[in-house]
């Protein structure tokens, strides 16, 4: 990584080259003395962007034009002409401005882009000169009769703009890609993979882009080069991030991107964090959230060696994250066919993530736990998982997955807990099918637990899957131990209809409890 240290004086002036070109001309010419709050609106470029690459202020500027045409199409609506015009011109200055900076730095410019280019600025003028007219017009009926003409003009800026940024960034990808493409030089394809990585967090219409564009195809091709070993990792990555558009799905077909990715996880020369970020590319590409994942055939016929070689590294990984990465492959995997279970039966995969939950510095997450308890809940619907987990003493790890609670308050972390509590209760659920697992979780207290977790919406976090996993889990475990309720409970939550008990649940107060 190379940092470039730069005081604070030689930053603000950078700086200054970006702000002085819109605002000025915003303040002098066309800012209104206005009793309308709109200034905290106003979007300039923050200090904090001024050691971002080229490519970042591009897309800034962009974002904020983007955002500029939006506000001006709501003011616009309600006729507020002063506003219109003000936003207009400084419209008109960012467009300017992104249009140097970009010249400024692009190697090459191609005649479609300073065409569309001049077209831009063109009708921004005009646009500015629309909203001018505009507002030195009092009647209302010809402001009526001009507003359509302004409309109009606005979706003619937002059109060339949009076009020009599509442009810009598929030329953009194409350098790049051209330039791992040519080169043998190391630094030269990292530093194209770092630019490629930075797009591709853009977005998924970046990675569109870049798929359409053969960035796939270019990845892959690096993956196969044992020179280029050391960037497996950094291109494996930007792999991942392209996939979870179908673009890239469809492309990653094509060049047995899957077989690619099977040899690198059971080879044993490559280091742990290659191993990992190939982990990250299986777990994206095959994630349930994806509507576009029937077409990977070649992944079935490579999916036992995947397995094995992911319950490897589950076994194996020196740290949280390289675990985190495994178990969600495995976990996304459970789903994708159910022959994948079968197969984590017959590797002990169930002893081996039952003994990482017992080590704090592997598991540290919410995180983690959601993977495992979802491997574990997929793998319940098998006969044979109910002794793997008794032996494992995993009927006590769900126990202790029913009390999660997020520490930190973060939003996504709060989720991640509700998730362990609801496939924790799910798993149980199937699992009390068998008197043995039955038997050890009523030992282990789960009854009052599970009454606990529906009687109150704060220990679930209000949530309604987790209130439903526990119902039926509860339930379940009724008819093995109907001695472990109280007769209250099991007339609420057990002998109705589950959607009775549901309802129930939802409309009690914390003070029922």
């Amino acid at each position: 990584m190379h940092l470039i240290q730069v005081d604070s004086v030689q930053r603000w002036m950078e700086d200054l080259k970006l702000m002085t070109d819109c605002e000025c001309m915003c303040i002098l010419q066309s800012k209104p003395i206005s009793i309308e709050k709109d200034e905290q609106n106003e979007l300039i470029l923050s200090s904090q962007y001024s050691t971002c690459d080229n490519l970042q202020l591009l897309l800034k500027r962009a974002w904020i034009i983007s955002t500029e045409l939006t506000r001006i199409a709501q003011k616009l609506e309600k006729n507020r002409w002063q506003r219109v015009h003000s936003m207009t011109v400084r419209l008109n200055c960012h467009v300017r401005s992104m249009i140097n900076e970009y010249s400024a730095f692009t190697r090459s410019s191609s005649e479609e882009t300073h065409q569309l280019e001049k077209l831009l600025v063109e009708k921004c003028s005009e646009f500015t000169a629309f909203t001018e007219r505009c507002l030195q017009t009092e009647d209302e009926e010809i402001l009526k009769s001009m507003k359509s003409c302004v409309n109009e003009t606005l979706t003619t800026v937002a059109q060339y703009f949009g076009q020009l940024i599509e442009l810009v960034l598929t030329q953009e990808a194409q350098t790049l890609l051209r330039q791992m493409e040519l080169s043998g030089s190391l630094y030269v394809t990292e530093s194209a993979l770092s630019g490629l990585f930075s797009l591709a967090q853009e977005g998924a219409h970046l990675c569109r882009i870049i798929a359409k564009e053969g960035g796939v195809v270019a990845l892959f091709k690096i993956c196969r080069q044992d020179c280029f070993r050391c960037l497996y990792p950094q291109t494996l990555r930007t792999l991942a991030s392209i996939c979870c558009v179908e673009e890239g799905m469809h492309q990653l077909e094509k060049v047995d991107g899957i077989l690619c990715l099977a040899d690198i996880l059971t080879d044993t020369s490559h280091s742990e964090a290659t191993h990992a970020e190939a982990a990250a590319v299986i777990a994206q590409i095959t994630s349930p959230h994806l509507t576009f994942t029937q077409h990977l055939s070649s992944f079935l016929e490579n999916m036992e060696e995947i397995v094995t070689a992911l319950v490897k590294l589950c076994q194996e990984a020196s740290s949280g994250e390289v675990f985190l990465l495994a178990s969600a492959a495995l976990a996304n995997i459970t789903f994708f066919d159910t022959m994948a279970c079968e197969i984590l039966l017959q590797l002990n995969a169930v002893k081996i993530l039952l003994a990482a939950c017992s080590d704090k510095h592997i598991v540290d997450t919410p995180y983690s736990r959601d993977q495992v308890v979802t491997i574990l809940a997929n793998m319940s619907v098998l006969d044979q998982c109910a002794s793997e987990i008794i032996q494992g003493n995993g009927v006590q790890l769900l126990m202790e997955m029913l009390f999660e609670k997020s520490s930190s308050g973060n939003p996504a972390e709060a989720a991640a807990c509700e998730r362990v509590q609801q496939k924790s209760a799910v798993t149980l659920a199937r699992l009390s099918r068998d008197p043995e697992v039955a038997e050890a979780a009523v030992k282990l207290s789960c009854i009052p637990r599970l009454i606990k977790l529906c009687r109150s919406p704060t220990e679930r976090n209000n949530s309604d899957s987790v209130l439903v996993a526990c119902l039926a889990a509860l339930r379940r475990l009724a008819v093995m131990s109907p001695d472990g309720l109280e007769d209250s409970d099991f007339q609420q939550l057990v002998k109705p209809r589950l959607v009775d008990s549901f309802l129930l649940c939802t409309n009690m107060e914390e003070s029922f409890v």
